[in-house]
């Protein structure tokens, strides 16, 4: 079993006992952990940033080839549904398709499946997902969207350090990199992965330390779910 394998496997695990827990029970089940999502600029130390965050939060961090994985796996998705209390999977699939109908995006199944897997995510709580457009599938009632962004220059020395590449690679890696997530996002929600109007949250790690800006996400994360669960009781 890959690492990858394993890191799906134990989340699944935890929200199907989460889910097993409520029903012997006979209550409803507790109020989720809510989602994080992370969109970052190649180089910025997102990756990094989301680790950190994962762990002060006590959540799974999942990035894209582990959302690829779920997405390709009838396996996963079925455990992944199998999680999901009987109210909101009776909606899921009128969500997905409200999405895609009438509108000219791509109607890949894998595209289906993501917004299928993306939106269960959301419901089970308690991950941090990197990437895929996730925060404009979710939209600003569900979750918590982070930009993460940093100077070009810094980016260039950040993998020039921790992927030991020369400069002309570093910057070759940059540019093609954040063009593969400008068009995704520009194909498949028709929006500027940039535009800062779809974050909650853009944090700019050129001159502050990522555990600073670790410790300035958990209060604002703090400070919306609040609001939002007030909101949602009124």
């Amino acid at each position: 079993m890959t690492s990858i394998d394993t890191i799906i496997n134990r989340q699944l695990l935890r929200w199907e006992l989460q889910r097993r827990q409520a029903e012997e029970e006979k209550k409803e089940q507790p109020q989720p952990a809510p989602i994080v999502t992370i969109s970052r600029e190649t180089g910025s130390r997102g990756s990094y940033f989301g680790s950190r965050l994962a762990m002060k939060l006590g959540y799974q961090r999942l990035h894209r080839e582990i959302i690829d994985n779920i997405c390709e796996s009838s396996g996963y998705r079925k455990r992944i549904i199998e999680s999901l209390d009987d109210r909101f999977r009776s909606s899921l699939s009128m969500m997905v398709e409200s999405f895609f109908t009438g509108q000219s995006v791509d109607h890949s199944d894998y595209h289906r499946h993501l917004y299928r897997v993306v939106l269960s995510f959301s419901h089970l709580g308690g991950v941090i997902v990197m990437g895929r457009g996730s925060n404009f599938i979710l939209g600003p009632d569900r979750g918590f969207h982070i930009r993460f962004v940093c100077d070009r220059e810094k980016r260039i020395e950040n993998l020039m350090k921790y992927k030991d590449l020369p400069r002309e690679e570093a910057l070759e890696d940059i540019e093609s990199s954040d063009e593969r997530r400008r068009e995704f996002v520009k194909k498949l929600f028709h929006s500027d992965i940039d535009d800062p109007h779809y974050y909650d949250l853009v944090l700019n790690s050129t001159s502050i330390d990522v555990e600073e800006l670790v410790d300035t996400a958990v209060t604002a994360i703090s400070g919306k779910m609040d609001k939002l669960r007030h909101n949602h009781e009124d």
